[in-house]
């Protein structure tokens, strides 16, 4: 009763368990690393297959906002043209009309 933990409840508490031979503790350690590393490995290569997805995914997104811009800037164009030639027609009437009141 002498080695026995006690909790505040005086309920006997179970000693911890002896520390594992030096030779067995190094072969849990390493197999934990190994473990461990091998998850690490997963994941980077799921990083680096979803880096490589984005980046597909940004160059399309990138060639589609330079089609955009480019039919945008030929629209302006076109507008542009067309707003030229309605003024041309305008000022036309305009100066038909002028000519006639007097």
């Amino acid at each position: 009763m002498a080695n026995e933990i006690r909790h505040s409840g005086d309920q006997p508490l179970a000693p911890p368990p002896p520390p594992p031979p030096p030779q067995e503790a190094e072969s849990q350690l390493s197999s934990l690393v190994y473990d461990m590393s091998q998850q690490v490995q997963m994941t980077m290569e799921n990083m680096l297959k979803t880096i490589i997805e984005i980046d597909q995914n940004s160059v399309l997104v990138t060639d589609e906002i330079g089609k955009c811009k480019d039919s945008a800037l030929e629209r302006k164009k076109a507008l542009e043209e067309e707003k030229e030639s309605v003024q041309k027609a305008a000022y036309t009437v305009l100066g038909m009309l002028n000519n006639n009141t007097y």
